[in-house]
């Protein structure tokens, strides 16, 4: 089967945001530097900060979902930020949680002012805007992904908006799915998922019976990422295989042609 053939019954797209329509972890990047090179000289270099903000975002957030932080997590992006930013300084020996407030404030509001979209997603949004229903899923905090949403002007583009700050659950669960096919009024192999994260976006897609399309950008790798060249995720062992595998959002475009 061709490519252009797989996508001929597609009638309605839903997208995951970071890092597949935005470079949020390049912003977040960026936001960390400049966070810490304004307020933690006394602490060494930017670049020192990070990597213990590092070791602790792989302790704290992997297991979020699971500790009493969640239930605020989803309300709100500034207790955890504070938390993480409280437990970096800590590794310096500084326990001072008023600092530690105003260095993820600090940072929410560097990283929100180096957000971007992708030029291959206003490419494919202008392209589809009026010819499909669009419609977005994304996981976070409902204030966090709500301000990303508005700096990055997305509304004028989508029909349907999950967040699941919003919603009480998130990616990959499965009832987030039929919500969001429920909203468009489609057949599931009407509805192609376009995402970054095979085990949040790609496999939870195709257990719904939705045509699934992999970005893999070079810059989707998390600054928490360990190693001296940490690669973005691959295809775990055995897993299915998702419909389309591109570089490039632009790639969709003659592929969803009305």
């Amino acid at each position: 089967m061709s490519e252009g053939t797989l996508l001929t019954d597609v009638k309605g797209v839903y997208f995951d945001l970071d890092d597949t329509l935005c470079a949020y972890w390049d912003a977040a990047r960026e936001g960390l530097r400049k966070t810490f090179e304004a307020l933690c000289s006394d602490l060494g270099t930017p670049a020192k900060v990070i990597g213990h903000w590092a070791t602790e975002f792989r302790a704290f957030c992997p297991t979020l979902k699971g500790t009493d932080w969640y239930g605020t997590y989803l309300q709100q992006g500034e207790p955890c930020r504070t938390e993480l930013m409280r437990l970096v300084l800590l590794r310096f020996g500084i326990d001072d949680p008023a600092r530690a407030r105003i260095l993820g404030d600090r940072y929410a509001e560097e990283r929100d002012k180096t957000l971007r979209l992708f030029d291959d997603a206003v490419e494919l949004l202008e392209n589809l805007h009026g010819t499909f229903p669009i419609g977005l899923i994304t996981n976070g905090p409902a204030d966090v992904q709500r301000q990303e949403i508005a700096t990055l002007k997305l509304e004028r583009y989508c029909d349907h908006i999950f967040i699941e700050g919003e919603m009480g659950r998130g990616k990959p669960h499965v009832e987030v799915f039929r919500q969001a096919q429920a909203a468009v009024g489609l057949e599931p192999h009407q509805i192609l998922f376009v995402g970054n994260s095979y085990g949040h976006d790609i496999a939870p897609a195709i257990n719904a019976g939705w045509r699934t399309a992999w970005i893999r950008r070079r810059s989707d790798v998390p600054p928490s990422a360990e190693g001296e060249n940490p690669k973005p995720e691959s295809l775990p062992v055995g897993a299915h295989e998702p419909d389309l595998t591109i570089g490039s959002l632009s790639e969709l475009i003659p592929l969803l042609s009305p």
